[in-house]
């Protein structure tokens, strides 16, 4: 087939991120990471948020989206490649990658894949959530953690299972762990007085009540300035509220420096690269 001569280059990893305006580097950063780990290999990285995109261009910042990305990394003629779902559950910006890979197999020649985001797989999930609790909760069995995550826009919208697991399992870990969005399903907004209710139910004469407001987020960007922190001030209105340590390097509280949080996404590619027989 004579277009299939076009495809004359090996592999190559496609990172896709959602994007931050003011946090863009952690993403940066990770691709180095990846690019380190499977030196041999081309890694190229795209972002979903068009905002983000057109608030960087204005910037002097140049950066693509998924199906520009995967427009080039086939005119480049990659013979495969994988796109690697940075997100955290499997739930809308998954799914839209889902749909773009599908939609390129259909008159693309190259081998393309997608890998599992952060928090799929029920055993990573597991104990990626146990060790993470453990690792802030630090030994102190009387702290609140108020996880909150970016929260889902639909309800009939696949990875909702991974959401509420999530929520689930923490809380069966220890009955001080509480669970909401900032938007989407469970929001703070529309349950923050429920919240209230749950935290001060754990009210003695012993100590102050102390909740650790834990956001999963990958990157600390603008949620984690705004959002976040208008959290934890409606929380301290009755409690010792603070935004919980940071575990990396940064002083803000992020996923995507973790290391366990690293070493699933790294360990999802290896899985696809070998599906591909490399």
């Amino acid at each position: 087939m004579k277009r299939y001569r076009h495809y004359n280059k090996g592999t190559a990893i496609i990172l896709s991120c959602f994007g931050s305006v003011i946090e863009q580097e952690k993403y940066l950063e990770f691709e180095r990471y990846i690019q380190d780990a499977f030196s041999n290999i081309d890694i190229f990285t795209a972002f979903s948020s068009k905002m983000v995109i057109k608030e960087l261009a204005k910037q002097g910042q140049s950066y693509k989206n998924l199906p520009q990305v995967m427009a080039d990394v086939d005119m480049m003629g990659y013979k495969r490649y994988i796109i690697a779902s940075i997100n955290v559950f499997p739930t809308d910006e998954h799914e839209v990658l889902m749909r773009m890979v599908e939609g390129f197999r259909k008159f693309s020649l190259a081998n393309i894949r997608y890998t599992n985001p952060l928090l799929q797989k029920t055993k990573e999930t597991s104990l990626y959530l146990k060790n993470l609790d453990e690792q802030i909760r630090g030994g102190d069995e009387e702290i609140i953690n108020l996880y909150i995550i970016h929260g889902v826009p639909v309800l009939n919208i696949g990875g909702l299972e991974a959401v509420n697991y999530t929520a689930d399992f923490l809380k069966r870990l220890n009955p001080r762990n509480l669970s909401c969005s900032l938007e989407g399903e469970f929001p703070f907004y529309a349950l923050k007085d429920a919240i209230k209710r749950e935290i001060l139910t754990f009210t003695t004469r012993k100590a102050k009540l102390k909740v650790q407001i834990v956001p999963m987020l990958l990157v600390s960007g603008n949620h984690y300035d705004n959002d976040m922190q208008e959290i934890c001030d409606e929380v301290g209105n009755y409690a010792d509220a603070k935004i919980v340590d940071s575990v990396t390097k940064d002083e803000k509280f992020n996923l995507i420096e973790q290391e366990a949080v690293r070493e699933i996404l790294k360990q999802n590619i290896s899985i696809e690269l070998k599906k591909l027989g490399c």
